[in-house]
């Protein structure tokens, strides 16, 4: 049994994007309701066709979205573990209810407004991460710090951003990649993001200059390496094959997806301390990547445009080689040689911008470019893409991927 091709993406809905600390003009749940309603006047259908949530990382509470909204029967409920890591896997959660019987319309969201306060000063990269744990920005202090935080801030790891430094430091010693590879992520996405700026949170042109003239956060990471913060909410609409050929908008077809990867290494956090450098240096997706190419029948090279998980630029370089773009220890030449452009590129990458440049909605915005690139309505259209690469969140359990067609 398989999920290739028994179901669609029928309708996005999205708020604007705020910066992180703006005056918001609503609340994280009426966000949520205003990309539901949006994803489904999309698709041409209301509130009384929903019946199903297929979600990630805290982004949403069903029972009272659907109380809000006014949904008659919610026959499907469930959320993927992990953060960002879940944003493609939720593509296939939903197709997986509908193909089952479990639901007929499926919504897959985030609004990301409170998550950033339950962090407590950062989604991925501040050193305060811990802070709403024990009301202390130490790990040490407060009651609720989970052992893990106690074991790892002996080395220092206090934050996201920390803990993906090491990774990128690994990468750099054991295939000579470089600042300046990450430079060329970061450059190339902003360019794309300067093209967008009814949703692009940053469209000023960045130069070599400002990326080395950054602060440095986390050796070798500096500022522009870091994803932004930010809250707003995306939502799509799921159906199956079938009812989507009579909907309002061309269908975009889930042909392959997969979420998961090498559990034997434990909680992202303690990779650090025992895996082996293939592992180690990677961003964890080689085996999603191998499942989903094999269910969708495809492979890289059919592969038009890459919507690859950017919370720090050297993942975008260690997606690239776990995905099969190019070699292993190959991603930085890659990307250096201009392969990862658009336009002109061999495998456009985030042609929206990414988490780095137009919004970090923990993943929800590479699904909603990868969508309007295959109905052929994105801003920087590939001309003639045909599937789309999107991926969650790199170096956590579980990560995912998921291929979409026209």
């Amino acid at each position: 049994m398989s999920i290739k091709d028994q179901a669609a993406i029928v309708g996005v809905g999205a708020t604007p994007y705020y910066k992180r600390g703006q005056s918001y003009p609503e609340t994280e749940m009426s966000m949520a309701c205003k990309a539901i309603i949006g994803a489904l006047d999309d698709a041409g259908l209301t509130v009384d066709d929903l019946d199903g949530f297929a979600i990630y990382s805290f982004a949403c509470d069903p029972a009272e979205v659907a109380s809000l909204l006014g949904v008659p029967e919610v026959r499907f409920a469930a959320s993927l573990t992990s953060g960002g890591g879940g944003c493609a896997g939720a593509l296939g959660l939903a197709a997986a209810a509908i193909h089952g019987g479990m639901a007929n319309v499926c919504v897959s969201l985030m609004t990301l407004q409170q998550l950033n306060r339950r962090l407590g000063g950062s989604a991925v990269g501040g050193t305060l991460a811990y802070a709403s744990a024990g009301g202390s920005s130490s790990p040490y202090g407060g009651s609720g710090i989970p052992p893990s935080a106690a074991f790892t801030a002996n080395a220092g790891l206090l934050s996201p951003g920390h803990s993906f430094s090491i990774l990128a430091r690994r990468h750099m010693h054991l295939y000579g990649t470089t600042r300046e590879h990450f430079a060329d992520v970061a450059i190339s996405q902003r360019d794309n993001a300067i093209r967008r700026p009814e949703t692009a949170q940053q469209t000023k042109p960045l130069t070599r200059d400002d990326y080395f003239s950054a602060r440095m956060i986390s050796d070798p990471l500096c500022l522009f390496d870091y994803t932004q913060e930010n809250d707003g909410a995306v939502a799509v609409i799921t159906v199956s094959a079938e009812r989507a050929r009579d909907l309002r908008q061309p269908p975009v077809y889930i042909m392959g997806s997969a979420h998961g990867g090498t559990g034997r290494w434990g909680p992202a956090i303690f990779k650090y301390f025992q895996a082996p450098d293939a592992e180690f240096a990677s961003s964890g997706h080689r085996p999603v990547a191998k499942r989903m190419y094999e269910m969708a029948g495809v492979g890289p090279q059919d592969v038009d445009v890459a919507l690859l998980y950017d919370h720090f630029s050297p993942l975008v370089i260690m997606q690239l080689e776990d995905y099969g773009f190019c070699p292993i220890g190959q991603g930085g030449p890659f990307v250096a040689a201009g392969n990862h452009r658009w336009p002109g590129g061999s495998i456009p990458v985030n042609t929206h911008g990414g988490n780095l440049s137009e919004a970090y909605i923990i993943g929800m915005t590479h699904v909603r470019e990868a969508v309007e690139q295959l109905r052929g309505t994105a801003v920087n259209q590939v001309e003639g893409a045909e599937i789309a690469l999107v991926s969650g969140g790199p170096a956590a359990l579980p990560v995912s991927g998921t291929l979409l067609r026209r």
